[in-house]
């Protein structure tokens, strides 16, 4: 059993939540304490000794960085409860930080308690939040790093440091700029959605690649593209044209 607490802002918000922790995740989670104030949700997380918090992120004039600030090492999970802004939403998932969208939905309730009854070591929940915080520090730019759940635990990267993944049916190899290669099981759909905004391209449909990583492009029904690691990666006819788009861009 997960003992929890909420921090919340809203009364209402917090009495929806309860209810349905209590509804949909009774058997996983006991609800031990609330607060609607970052010096209450302090003092509540101090004495409380909570396994996990739900955190909404704005607390009246003031964020929930503004409390976990006050944690010199975060040994908790959280829940980011949450109807924020783009860009720190992307920072949660490239954090690997579970959040819910106001209003939150039971499924995915369940989902992110389930995800929290893996065990994990207190080194790699304090690693998340560190790349978490560096990633919103960045302002509302995109994330600058990115988690890779290995069979290890977590490995967190430089987005720059990927120079291209490649599809193995459920699983996603990525190759970095070290010559180091990591297999993920992570579908490459699942890392274009991912990257697709970092200036990573889909050229075929075994590949995604960085396209500052490119050293040349070949002429050809397809073509081909050389790589910074000297791979050469087929493009897919019916991808060629949007990418010499892209290309011509940079």
């Amino acid at each position: 059993m997960i003992d929890a607490i909420i921090i919340d802002d809203e009364s209402h918000c917090i009495d929806h939540l309860t209810g349905l922790v209590t509804t949909w995740c009774g058997s996983m989670v006991r609800l031990v304490g609330s607060a609607r104030t970052i010096e209450d949700g302090w003092h509540s997380i101090l004495q409380l000794q909570p396994q996990l918090v739900f955190l909404d992120i704005q607390l009246k004039e003031e964020t929930s960085f503004d409390l976990l600030g006050r944690f010199p090492v975060i040994d908790f999970d959280i829940i980011f409860v949450t109807a924020y802004e783009k860009y720190a939403i992307q920072a949660f998932k490239f954090s690997a930080i579970d959040y819910l969208l106001k209003p939150v939905d039971p499924d995915d309730l369940r989902q992110a308690v389930a995800r929290l009854q893996q065990k994990r070591s207190k080194e790699e929940i304090a690693k998340k939040f560190e790349t978490l915080f560096y990633n919103l520090r960045n302002g509302p730019g995109l994330p600058r790093r990115i988690s890779i759940p290995t069979v290890k635990g977590l490995e967190f990267l430089p987005v720059q440091e990927i120079i291209r993944c490649e599809s193995h049916i459920n699983y996603t190899s990525i190759f970095l700029t070290n010559r180091h290669k990591l297999t993920v099981a992570k579908t490459l759909k699942e890392f274009e959605e991912l990257l697709s905004e970092h200036n990573f391209y889909r050229v075929h449909n075994s590949h995604l690649i960085n396209l500052a990583c490119i050293k040349s492009y070949n002429k050809g029904k397809g073509g081909s593209v050389s790589m910074t690691d000297n791979t050469e990666i087929e493009v897919s006819t019916r991808r060629k044209d949007d990418l010499l788009k892209r290309l011509a861009a940079l």
